[in-house]
């Protein structure tokens, strides 16, 4: 519970309008779905975020840093803690030369488009995923055969005592939908890639092929979270389901997507709950069927 002496603490933190309480988390997350979040806040700046998070563990209050929430399953019930959502100079994005310096609050898509604008190639991949680049650098998001850790440079985060770190690629550890920041108390402030000169009209014209893609093969009328599980070594996914025979399968408006059998979609009015029994529906048949593991790539909040 948000208690009326935090609430005016943190209005000495960062500005009234920015702070929201019992926000709806459906407004917020790419599967519509989710109950109401204690508190929502819009961090402009790293200043505000240095004084917030050691507030946060002093009054020994939960918080989750929000991306665009394309790859996030908020629970019914909400989630009994603090949201941040990172705007305004967290969001920014710069070109100089050829390394593009972007907020943890910008998306993918539109560093991908800045990058085209400045001639500059190796971000197209990123530009039809819809998440932010904070959430695509933590996870190593990728698409086509791309891939953050191929244009990653360094990555400037801030610990939980308001430090300002800078760590390089190497540090960065990236894997196959990981890195080291997933299991370090670490947010994402600033990404810097470093790409190459590039013809800014083809630059255009993959992504405009990239997306033509997308759109035949991907169920992009529905609110999804994406590719809902990680590729297993050796296998697809998606090919697994649809071996599994679930393509179409649905508990509630929750349904394994006839078009992609890798995307688990919300037909209309699906709950959190539906999706979170689908999900966990579809990993026990495959296991049983095929014995491969399914490990989601959707993150879950709150309680399920």
């Amino acid at each position: 519970m948000i208690s009326n002496i935090f609430l005016e603490n943190l209005k000495r933190l960062i500005p009234a309008e920015n702070i929201k309480l019992q926000e709806p988390m459906n407004q917020h997350t790419t599967f519509r779905t989710g109950g109401v979040a204690d508190c929502f806040l819009t961090v402009q700046n790293g200043e505000q975020l240095r004084k917030l998070i050691p507030y946060f563990r002093e009054t020994e209050h939960d918080f989750f840093v929000l991306g665009h929430g394309s790859n996030l399953l908020v629970s019914d019930e909400g989630y009994r803690g603090i949201m941040l959502r990172l705007a305004g100079e967290l969001a920014q994005i710069r070109v100089c030369g050829e390394r593009i310096h972007a907020g943890a609050g910008a998306s993918m898509a539109r560093a991908a488009r800045a990058a085209c604008e400045h001639g500059l190639t190796g971000l197209e991949f990123a530009s039809g995923i819809p998440g932010s680049i904070g959430g695509g650098v933590v996870m190593n998001a990728g698409a086509y055969d791309g891939e953050m850790s191929q244009v990653v440079e360094t990555v400037t985060v801030m610990d939980m005592e308001g430090n300002l770190l800078e760590l390089d690629h190497d540090s960065m550890e990236f894997g196959y939908r990981d890195s080291a920041i997933k299991n370090r108390p670490y947010i994402v402030l600033e990404a810097c890639f470093h790409c190459k000169p590039g013809d800014p009209e083809k630059i255009a014209a993959y992504m405009e092929e990239l997306a033509a893609r997308r759109r035949e093969k991907q169920p992009l009328e529905y609110p999804s979270a994406g590719s809902t599980f990680k590729r297993p070594a050796g296998y697809f996914a998606g090919k697994l389901i649809m071996d599994a025979g679930l393509r179409g399968y649905s508990v509630g408006d929750a349904q394994v997507s006839e078009k992609h059998c890798g995307f688990i979609i919300n037909r209309g009015n699906a709950a959190s709950s539906d999706i979170n029994r689908l999900i966990e529906t579809v990993q026990q048949q495959v296991e049983e069927k095929f014995d491969v593991k399914l490990e989601p790539e959707v993150i879950r909040v709150g309680r399920f």
